[in-house]
């Protein structure tokens, strides 16, 4: 409806200005508005806020915030989405879930992502960028050590935290680590080597889905890249329209991510972590998780039954359920 409704006033808009007056407008704008804000709507759900985090450099940070029915001494719960994805993807099922639980919960949209602002010179950020980005965060908005949760590339960028925590005052402390279906630490080459040699027809689908983001466009590459077959179609579109509008610029600079890699060794890691992958992966196959889970020294979760985005499929409940267990048995 709005897009009829501007190209219809298109018509009675005035006369562009001269280009001498365009160029004044242009420099008046970069002075008084220095960053563009990405538009993502996502309907806030009871319970749940929206506010933007202020980064030493000037941009914001779109945070979505639940918080727990009663104060409590369970630590906060702190979420970092993957490429294609926002906060918004947290707060439709896991926010509530966590929250009902008695767990403060906060959801970021990266920088360029989601309602988070873009950075005038059109840069993507990096792992260190990233990091810090949540370090800030963290140690100015998040009262006490918070579990940090991160899904598919932000899953990497929870390992990049962790990689920091030793002998960094600028990294807060962690009361624990999620890793949901999460990028391994060497990246996603790895992944894409065995799919070209064993899986070639999946290879093809995931460079168009995500290197092409051919995913935006189709449905069925959608489904079958993010969610179970059984999910419903009307979600599928829900979800595919919020994802095409979330990512303003690219997560990564994949040349300057792949140097960066592999994530640095932590020999004596003391962050608890949960390393979790799904059965339906589409994205992330079982040797990625294998290696995740070999270079923190835990045994892997592999959730039957649920694709990639595990906290927007169908049956979204298995892994939060999981997560909760192992949430539990944290020390205080």
């Amino acid at each position: 409806m709005a897009t009829a409704t501007l190209a219809a006033a298109a018509p009675f808009l005035p006369t562009p200005p001269p280009a001498a007056a365009r160029a004044r407008t242009r420099s008046r704008r970069r002075t008084t508005r220095p960053f563009l804000r990405a538009a993502c709507a996502y309907a806030l759900q009871e319970g749940q806020s929206r506010r933007f985090h202020r980064l030493p450099c000037g941009l914001d940070l779109e945070v979505i915030a639940q918080p727990a029915p009663a104060p409590g001494e369970r630590p906060p719960l702190v979420f970092v989405h993957g490429s294609f994805h926002a906060a918004w993807c947290w707060a439709e099922h896991w926010l509530p879930f966590f929250s009902r639980a008695g767990f403060p919960c906060y959801a970021l949209s990266l920088r360029a992502q989601g309602e988070s602002s873009v950075p005038q010179e059109a840069v993507a950020g990096t792992l260190e960028t990233h990091t810090g980005d949540i370090a800030d965060f963290i140690q100015k908005e998040v009262p006490s050590p918070p579990v940090l949760i991160g899904h598919s590339f932000g899953g990497l960028i929870v390992q990049q935290y962790i990689s920091r925590l030793q002998g960094s005052e600028l990294h807060p402390k962690l009361a624990g680590a999620v890793l949901v279906c999460s990028v391994p630490p060497s990246g996603n080459s790895g992944l894409v080597w065995r799919y070209l040699l064993t899986k070639p027809v999946a290879a093809v689908k995931v460079t168009l889905s995500l290197a092409a983001k051919a995913y935006a466009n189709s449905l069925s590459l959608c489904k079958e890249t993010f969610f179970s077959p059984q999910m419903d179609d009307g979600l599928v579109l829900r979800y595919q329209a919020l994802m095409k509008e979330s990512s303003k610029l690219p997560l990564f600079d994949l040349r300057k991510l792949n140097a960066a890699l592999p994530v640095p060794s932590v020999p004596d890691n003391t962050t608890e972590i949960l390393v979790m992958g799904a059965s339906n992966d589409f994205i992330v196959d079982s040797e990625g998780l294998s290696e995740t889970s070999r270079f923190y020294g835990v045994q892997p979760v592999c959730v039957e039954g649920v694709a990639h985005d595990m906290m927007l499929d169908c049956s979204w409940e298995k892994g939060a359920e999981i997560i909760l267990t192992w949430l539990e048995k944290l020390t205080p």
